[in-house]
């Protein structure tokens, strides 16, 4: 069974789609461990609720090459396979990326390449976006960057605020984070470029 390394930074509700998935059988893996670097952040309680390993790692004060080397010792020593971002806010090293090559995978909620960074959906609706959304990418290098996995479209309605965009926009990150992990650890697919190629399922 694969196994997963979560990293979040506040409450983590992608973190819970996902672990709701993977207990209801229909993402095949398992969760070896999350990850939190701020003291305050909930998910840590939702994942100890479930009996999952959770621990705090805390990143104030160290650098991100320091702090990263810490991160691939823990999900090592468990096992980790792929590593899933969920709500995680902060960039990766080169040499955290290097020791998970196309294995880590990030929600972000615009559809990338518009709006990337921080508070992508107040982004999008006060630039004035007809439709908005959420994509699933392998990370890289670079902040909110790598090939595309999977895309979902929320179209803004005429009465919508920030929030209530927003909490649209979560359904759908709920909904294709997992779909994602899925398609990832039971079809054949290749990354060309920046695409990412599905073949058909092998399992």
């Amino acid at each position: 069974m694969t196994k997963l390394g979560i990293l979040l930074s506040g409450r983590g509700s992608n973190f819970q789609a996902i672990a709701d998935q993977v207990a209801a059988g229909n993402v095949p893996a398992e969760i070896a461990i999350v990850i939190a670097n701020r003291p305050d952040a909930l998910g840590l309680e939702s994942a100890r609720e479930r009996g999952l390993k959770a621990i705090l790692l805390p990143s104030k004060g160290l650098d991100r090459e320091s702090y990263d080397r810490q991160l691939i010792a823990a999900l090592r020593e468990v096992g980790v396979e792929w590593v899933v971002l969920a709500g995680y806010m902060r960039l990766l090293s080169a040499e955290f990326i290097r020791a998970f090559p196309q294995r880590i995978l990030n929600i972000h909620p615009s559809l990338l390449p518009a709006f990337p960074g921080l508070d992508a959906q107040h982004q999008a609706f006060d630039y004035g976006v007809k439709v908005s959304g959420c994509t699933v990418h392998f990370v890289d290098e670079h902040l909110d960057h790598g090939p595309i996995v999977m895309q979902a479209a929320v179209t803004v309605a005429n009465d919508d605020t920030p929030e209530s965009l927003s909490e649209r926009i979560l359904v759908e990150e709920h909904r294709i984070y997992s779909e994602s992990l899925r398609r990832l650890l039971t079809e054949e697919w290749r990354i060309e470029g920046r695409r990412v190629l599905f073949s058909p399922s092998i399992g």
